[in-house]
């Protein structure tokens, strides 16, 4: 593994996510963006068309979703996701169609880091309540950063 790589997956194991309402510790779902692919940073209009994209799939599964934002820690970087009450295996083809380097999977509350195009294991990150913080709305943008 090289160094980049490693610092992109410890990246992955600290997000955040941002919800405008709680989801019951019961449910199932993956998390997956379609911003960004592979890593590489795009610009708002590149990220928003991808996301209209995934949007479109994800309607064409008749399944209930609900819009995220994933952050990191201090919350100077996010992007918009998606909570998508659908199977592992699916959400994985979601990620692969999508030319994402990972998604996350919740079961019975427990959230898991799935490499989809990475080599690596899975990692079990815990409770996802103790990473989910509820907010009244969401910025109006798809990715954001302090640093740029």
């Amino acid at each position: 593994m090289t160094h980049e790589f490693d610092d992109l997956w410890r990246s992955y194991q600290t997000t955040q996510f941002l919800l405008t309402q709680p989801f019951a510790n019961h449910l199932s779902f993956a998390i997956i963006t379609a911003c960004n692919p592979q890593g590489q940073q795009l610009n708002q209009s590149q990220n928003r068309l991808k996301d209209k994209q995934l949007l479109k799939e994800i309607e064409q599964l008749r399944c209930p979703y609900r819009a995220v934002l994933g952050a990191d820690k201090d919350l100077s970087y996010f992007e918009k996701s998606w909570a998508i009450f659908i199977d592992k295996g699916q959400a994985i083809k979601l990620g692969e169609q999508f030319v994402q380097n990972a998604i996350y999977y919740v079961n019975q509350g427990k959230l898991t880091l799935i490499p989809v195009l990475l080599s690596a294991n899975e990692i079990d990150l815990g409770a996802f309540h103790l990473r989910s913080n509820l907010v009244s709305d969401f910025p109006d943008v798809l990715t954001y950063s302090k640093h740029s």
